[in-house]
């Protein structure tokens, strides 16, 4: 049996240890596994911060499976039957219609006219990017997925050349997005809470996240321990929670206290 080849990588987030171990290894994410040795820490102000140490282990190939020669089966001689005399004219077959394309256009979310609501957080959202001197169209629209009482909102800002709205590792997004939930909040005066995306950034980033997360699932069954993963926002730590809600071998609970919150996977007892 071959030896499994392993890979560890030091690196500041363990996205960016994922990449530069599947760079060198030359694979995509579905050959290797993910194992976190060490989360690392950020330390205190930003100094004696640990980073992160990820080890990849390339999966072996799936076994080729070759179903045996299936046996030749000697048929009877088929006995034909006498035609039975012709009484009478058999009408001609009916002509086959053609199949009629399907014209279902995409569902869409379908939005109430006139929400206040809504039109408040589209309008304070777009002032903001404003006076940031940039351009976007903005629209917002309620997350279908929500349960509870309090419904989430959804805004997707779209524009050109908006990558300074989303910062690295989108700490300028994350500001941006609790100002203008403040300021949202207090001109309905209640409690809102907005989940701002730009061009798709944060579905992107929450589709990552699941990846990694179905990662450490299999480890975790594997082992018969628990994983923490790195530090993630509110709406990330959402996504995973909603993602393996149900799973039949492990569940989640959420760690720690903002910003280094994070999602924790255990096995289910």
């Amino acid at each position: 049996m071959n030896e499994q080849t392993t890979l560890e990588i030091i690196a500041p987030t363990v996205e960016e240890a994922l990449a530069q171990g599947l760079a060198q290894l030359g694979l995509t994410a579905d050959a290797v596994s993910i194992e976190v040795l060490d989360s690392g820490s950020k330390g205190l102000f930003g100094l004696g911060g640990r980073q992160v140490r990820v080890r990849l282990s390339v999966n072996p190939p799936p076994e080729v499976f070759t179903p045996a020669p299936k046996p030749k089966v000697e048929s009877a001689p088929i006995k034909r039957k006498e035609s039975a005399p012709k009484t009478a004219r058999s009408a001609p077959p009916a002509k086959k219609q053609p199949a009629q394309e399907s014209s279902a256009a995409p569902q869409k979310i379908e939005r109430a006219e006139n929400d206040p609501l809504l039109e408040t957080t589209e309008s304070v959202v777009s002032k903001l990017i404003d006076h940031l001197g940039m351009k976007a169209q903005v629209s917002a629209h309620y997350d279908e997925t929500d349960n509870d009482d309090r419904r989430t909102i959804q805004v997707d800002v779209r524009g050109d050349d908006l990558s300074a709205l989303i910062g690295r590792h989108a700490e300028t997004l994350n500001a941006f997005q609790y100002v203008a939930s403040l300021i949202v909040g207090k001109e309905t005066q209640q409690w809102v809470q907005l989940v701002v995306d730009v061009e798709g950034y944060r579905s992107r980033r929450e589709k990552q996240v699941r990846q990694i997360a179905l990662r450490m699932v299999e480890q975790v069954i594997k082992t018969g321990r628990k994983a923490a993963l790195e530090p993630m926002t509110s709406s990330e730590r959402r996504a995973i929670h909603i993602e393996l809600r149900g799973h039949p071998a492990v569940t989640t609970e959420s760690t720690g206290e903002e910003p280094h919150r994070k999602v924790v996977i255990l096995p289910k007892k």
